[in-house]
């Protein structure tokens, strides 16, 4: 199914960018705030997992119902997750254009990367301070 993905922070992201290579930053960032009608629609549950397909690239998240979130549309909170389904150009604004992208989501039985897993995707090294 088609939605429209908007993203933004998170309270609970706030609470944990000061360590983005902890499972807690992980679990907020990499969870897809969706309308329980579009879940039911999917067959999905709170917490399972989907695989989100955008402009640029594809990422498994958790989705989890929010009464916030619109039918038709998904929320993604900013960081890795959502960096690996957007495009990086940002028209020399220096921010990359993080709404109002079309994005395909299904259900999947694949588990969600660690970030440290979705950095190495991309060539990176996984690092410990």
């Amino acid at each position: 199914m088609m939605f429209l993905m908007i993203t933004g922070r998170t309270v609970n992201q706030g609470v944990t960018v000061e360590n983005k290579t902890s499972a807690a930053y992980a679990a907020e960032t990499s969870t897809c705030f969706m309308h329980e009608f579009d879940m039911l629609e999917l067959g999905l549950d709170d917490g399972d997992a989907v695989r989100v397909t955008g402009p640029c690239g594809e990422v498994v998240m958790r989705a989890v119902a929010s009464p916030g979130v619109e039918i038709g549309a998904v929320f993604v909170p900013y960081g890795p997750y959502a960096n690996h389904i957007v495009a990086a150009d940002t028209h020399s604004t220096g921010m990359p254009d993080f709404k109002s992208h079309e994005v395909a989501i299904e259900p999947t039985d694949e588990e969600p990367k660690t970030v440290h897993g979705l950095m190495e995707d991309l060539g990176g090294l996984a690092y410990d301070r």
